[in-house]
């Protein structure tokens, strides 16, 4: 994560009404008789429990029976999803589907027409949906201590109310860590990590990290920026606390390293000062609701840059999709801009 959510326009949606609390509240009531649900091809599928998993908040999440019936952030049901329990997916929360239908990028590989999309935005998720899918677990990133990603506050009791929550740390580790750790949970869910589909991505995983090695190391110092366009801020990310520039440093990639006050994901330019670090690369954030090159033009000081003045402009996911088959397109992408780009600044 590499923006400040109050970067971002929050389309909040009210807490629940009092007759919509009481719908909930005797969807939970049935949730007591899951074991005699049938209905969904997730249920019949359940490995038998009992089930244990300690997540990262840390909380020993435990329950009778492997949970089948999974609710996640969009971005950790494409990594669940990678990693073999697409069928144990019944919701997700996130930006999820484009306006034209088509998949938002953090879906990755994940079949969005098989799944509940209750909440399609920053702000957004519906309690009462979410209730009404009678789920056995949520799952959520957590890029700060004790927040689930997504989860709005103002109806978070509720939420956590209806199943057990599993958060996985995903800021101020590097890269691989998080994907170890939801490897770690998949496979508690029945995942086979053993399969050829999962082998293989980590193998291609494996290779992309040893090809970024070698390309930083021949590109002559090219130095490469993180960064995301809002109308008024020019967002430069810290690989001090996000998980993917972590770890591209620690391949060797020559980041601008900006300055952050503490623990701050992102230093905060004016358009104005845009031009404070002088990077060959720049990687953009692409997602919905950030600004692309396209929006950046009419902006003098984004014209002025020397990356931008030569073509050396790439988009960048700034969530990743935490799983081997994710997140290996993230470094075969920065691996190609610095093949193809040349020192300008």
């Amino acid at each position: 994560m590499n923006m400040s959510l109050s970067s971002f326009p929050l389309s909040r949606r009210g807490l629940l009404t009092a007759g919509g609390a009481v719908a909930a509240g005797a969807v939970l009531s049935a949730c007591g008789s899951k074991d005699d649900d049938t209905s969904s091809p997730a249920s019949s599928a359940a490995a038998s429990g009992p089930w244990s998993f300690t997540d990262d908040v840390p909380k020993e999440l435990t329950a009778d029976r492997t949970p089948s019936k999974i609710v996640a952030f969009t971005g950790t049901a494409a990594a669940l999803a990678d990693l073999g329990l697409q069928d144990k997916i019944v919701g997700v929360f996130g930006e999820t589907k484009k306006s034209d239908g088509t998949a938002e990028e953090q879906a990755g590989s994940l079949d969005i027409g098989k799944v509940q999309i209750i909440g399609n935005a920053w702000g957004e998720f519906s309690v009462e949906k979410y209730a009404a899918l009678t789920p056995d677990v949520l799952i959520t990133h957590m890029f700060d201590p004790g927040a689930y990603w997504y989860v709005p506050d103002e109806s978070k009791d509720k939420i956590l109310a209806v199943a057990p929550a599993a958060a996985i740390s995903v800021g101020r580790v590097p890269l691989t860590k998080p994907i170890e750790r939801y490897a770690e949970l998949a496979k508690s869910l029945g995942a086979d990590l053993t399969a050829p589909k999962v082998a293989e991505a980590k193998a291609r995983f494996e290779k992309a990290a040893a090809d970024l090695t070698a390309a930083a190391k021949a590109s002559g110092g090219v130095k490469v920026l993180f960064g995301s366009g809002s109308p008024d801020i020019f967002y430069v990310s810290s690989a001090a606390v996000s998980s993917d520039l972590m770890y591209f440093k620690e391949l060797g990639v020559d980041l601008i390293l900006p300055e952050v006050k503490g623990q701050d994901y992102y230093e905060s330019l004016s358009w104005e000062n845009a031009d404070k670090y002088k990077a060959d690369i720049i990687f953009l954030d692409s997602r919905t609701g950030t600004l692309q090159p396209k929006d950046l033009v009419s902006k003098p000081a984004w014209n002025a840059l020397p990356a931008v003045k030569a073509n050396q402009v790439f988009p960048w996911q700034a969530v990743p999709i935490y799983s081997w088959n994710g997140a290996a397109p993230l470094l075969e992408a920065l691996t190609a801009a610095i093949k193809k780009s040349k020192k300008v600044a």
